[in-house]
């Protein structure tokens, strides 16, 4: 297995990686339907090229000889002291061999004057949230989705770099 960069021959692969590690991931949570239709747009041919030559970012896959295992996409702000993990996506038959701790460590390298990076994670996405907590990271607060409910959103995790 290793890691390489994306590149535009990847972007069907990597829709199909995303489509089923969604639907493995969300389709309890928000039902199959707006799964498809996040997926649909979120992770279309066209929004997934865009990554390809956005500056300040890696666009990464992990790549086992056959198929696509993992993906990450990360960018920096525009000081390059914070990361944003956008997405960290691991095949669901893929899960628990190392392969997410991997290519997150791959991503933290890729940003040498970062000091902090942060993400968004699903509360009801409890392996994800157990993974980052493992890694280091700590939830730091709640992006409202809900028009101001408390316990309503995503969570927000920050990780110290360096």
């Amino acid at each position: 297995m290793f890691i390489r960069s994306a590149g535009e021959r990847d972007l069907a692969a990597i829709r199909a990686l995303l489509v089923e590690t969604w639907h493995a991931t969300y389709d309890g949570i928000y039902g199959a339907e707006r799964v498809t239709a996040i997926t649909d747009e979120w992770h279309s041919i066209p929004s997934l090229r865009a990554r390809l030559s956005r500056p300040n970012s890696e666009f990464v896959v992990v790549d086992d000889g056959n198929r696509l295992c993992a993906m990450a996409f990360a960018a920096a702000t525009s000081d390059g002291k914070t990361v944003i993990l956008q997405q960290l996506y691991v095949r669901p038959d893929s899960q628990r061999r190392g392969i997410g701790r991997m290519l997150l460590e791959e991503v933290e390298g890729c940003f040498p004057d970062a000091t902090t990076i942060r993400l968004e994670v699903e509360p009801e996405n409890a392996a994800a949230v157990a993974f980052y907590e493992a890694h280091g990271f700590r939830r730091t607060g709640v992006v409202d989705v809900a028009g101001g409910r408390a316990d309503a959103g995503v969570h927000m995790f920050e990780k110290q770099l360096g």
